[in-house]
């Protein structure tokens, strides 16, 4: 198992392994199960309704940005949901989405100094774009 600093927390890298339609589902199957549950590839492959190796694919990709781990039990490998790795993410993009809000802010609060919007109203939220011109 991967232990929380030989997995980097790379945003581009989560956000590629969740961009899967067929990652997501996976995602969703494992998270649902009680903690401490796993589920082996071939009774996920069947839940998905495509192949073993497949869901492997998926999951090495899942378990490369820390998603999710595995646990060898005799012949099959089961997976389990990092949940505490998932909280890290949330975290992260909490932050990153918090850090992205506060320059939009920045960028607005000074080009409104400089620039006042003139298409706006008192009272309506002002935007930095400029405005979409209806002649073609």
């Amino acid at each position: 198992m991967e232990t929380m600093d030989s997995v980097k927390l790379e945003p581009a890298s989560f956000f590629a392994a969740l961009a899967d339609p067929t990652r997501l589902r996976l995602l969703h199957i494992l998270a649902r199960q009680p903690a401490g549950f796993a589920m082996c590839v071939n009774a996920l492959a069947m839940r998905l309704g495509v192949s073993q190796p497949a869901v492997s694919q998926h999951l090495q990709v899942l378990r490369s940005v820390g998603l999710v781990y595995p646990v060898r039990r005799g012949m099959r490998v089961h997976y389990y949901l990092d949940r505490e790795r998932l909280l890290s993410w949330q975290h992260l993009v909490q932050e990153l989405f918090a850090a992205a809000g506060d320059e939009r802010e920045g960028e607005c609060d000074a080009m409104n100094r400089v620039t006042p919007c003139v298409d706006s109203k008192p009272g309506e939220a002002r935007s930095s774009r400029p405005p979409i011109s209806e002649e073609v």
